[in-house]
């Protein structure tokens, strides 16, 4: 099984950000890659379409709204893993209350290619999204 883990801070109130980043179906609202979100049964299974008309399927498996974070596993989705479990966690900055830390990790087990490389995609996702949160925030 590979992990990784990638955080940055965000000039937003962990609460302001969570009430972007903690909706299940909010992704469009501040993923650029994620262009289509559709929830199925009853919240719990969203549907994503990105850029290139690819369909991911993602199940919400945990989620906790007084600490901030929801994971979920990936149903079905054109990316070499399986076992995909991600996270989402927004936490304070103590001492800044204008400012949150978010954290988006993972961790899944390689199909046919090597764990770097599969390490090297969903850190790559995740470090552009969280970027394209900030300039979100930012704006």
């Amino acid at each position: 099984m590979a992990s990784t883990s990638v955080s940055r801070v965000v000039p937003a109130s962990p609460q302001k950000v969570w009430s972007l980043v903690g909706g299940f179906d909010t992704l469009p609202d501040w993923l650029p890659y994620i262009l289509e979100s559709t929830t199925l049964e009853g919240g719990r299974v969203r549907q994503l379409k990105n850029p290139d008309g690819e369909v991911i399927v993602e199940r919400l498996v945990d989620f906790n709204e007084t600490e901030r974070h929801y994971s979920y596993a990936v149903v079905e989705a054109p990316f070499p893993v399986t076992g995909y479990v991600s996270t989402i966690r927004v936490h304070a900055v103590p001492g800044h209350e204008d400012l949150a830390e978010v954290q988006w990790s993972g961790r899944f087990a390689p199909v046919g290619v090597s764990d770097d490389e599969v390490v090297d995609l969903f850190t790559g996702i995740y470090r552009d999204g969280l970027d394209a949160l900030h300039k979100t925030l930012s704006g």
